[in-house]
């Protein structure tokens, strides 16, 4: 509960992590784009930096399986984007050639700008972000797209003198919508270290990819997964209580309230296993019991039934 009092201190002084910046006054130019994970939250951010920031972009993930299957991707989807001419071949041949796959996080040494998008595990993120610290220019932004874990606590991992914010100052976090180069929302989140510097060079390079940007304080969810994900739950529950079916639920929420899909089959394509990990930040962190995770949703996990990622979940792909 400690992030979460840090949280609510920041909340009552906006302006408090300038007092706190080593980082001088400048403009950062994005040279060369990091990305850290090639599932695909990392490939669709890569993607949109090349095409968009038309940015050099190194993709970096630990299994050369999934750099192949990310990269495949890529190219089904400029593909996809030539055959409905959206771009033209060459600019599609651009876009490619802007993307270096490479399992070596070493390779971000000449990184301006890095956004980690691996999964919502606290301790694969610190480890992250520690080496980064090490490996990355002294000027680079330190981004994560984490969904829920504090901010705060990801910059402390890059130091070991909680004094000394030159490595902290430059951590926040860029929370791209799935699928990225659809959605053109972006939450920035701050943490308690980070300066007014990172955070406009966030907003800007995000901007530069197209985006639309949100800022939000460093509390449990954000914004976006603090209303979103208790709908998803709700929903669940609904579900398991016999509050009505799976086409009923999704058909109501889709002709009521004009959304594109239905909680149910939304939670199936951003994950099953994504949603428990979240409302289980969402409950832990906060405390309140309105956020504890369905029992329906935890079960489904527990089968691994994760949505369309596993080819099952409250439908069938």
């Amino acid at each position: 509960m400690a992030s979460t009092n840090l949280t609510k201190h920041a909340l009552r002084l906006p302006s408090q992590s300038r007092l706190f910046s080593t980082t001088c006054s400048r403009s950062l130019e994005v040279r060369r784009l990091g990305v850290i994970g090639a599932g695909q939250m990392g490939l669709g951010i890569a993607l949109v930096a090349a095409q968009r920031a038309q940015v050099p972009v190194t993709l970096v993930d630990s299994s050369p399986k999934s750099l192949e299957k990310g990269m495949a991707f890529a190219e089904k989807l400029l593909a996809r984007d030539v055959s409905k001419q959206r771009i033209t071949q060459e600019q599609a041949n651009t876009a490619r050639a802007l993307l270096t796959p490479t399992t070596s996080i070493e390779d971000l040494s000449e990184a301006d700008f890095v956004i980690e998008a691996v999964p919502e595990i606290p301790s694969l993120k610190f480890d992250i972000f520690s080496r980064l610290a090490q490996i990355c220019p002294k000027h680079a932004i330190l981004a994560t797209n984490t969904s829920s874990i504090s901010i705060t606590r990801i910059a402390a991992s890059t130091t070991q003198d909680p004094k000394d914010t030159t490595n902290s100052s430059r951590v926040v976090s860029t929370h791209f919508m799935n699928p990225v180069p659809i959605q053109k929302g972006v939450e920035i989140i701050s943490g308690l270290q980070t300066s007014k510097e990172t955070l406009d060079a966030a907003v800007a390079f995000c901007k530069r990819m197209g985006k639309i940007a949100s800022v939000s304080a460093d509390s449990p969810g954000f914004l976006a997964n603090r209303i979103l994900m208790p709908y998803i739950n709700e929903a669940i529950t609904c579900l398991d209580t016999g509050v009505g079916d799976r086409d009923s639920i999704d058909a109501i929420m889709k002709n009521g309230t004009n959304v594109p899909m239905g909680p149910l089959q939304l939670a199936d394509f951003i994950g099953l296993d994504t949603c428990l990990a979240i409302m289980k930040v969402l409950h832990e962190e906060t405390g309140d019991s309105k956020y504890r995770p369905s029992i329906l949703l935890r079960n489904m996990v527990d089968a691994g039934w994760l949505g369309k990622k596993s080819g099952k979940g409250f439908y069938d792909y």
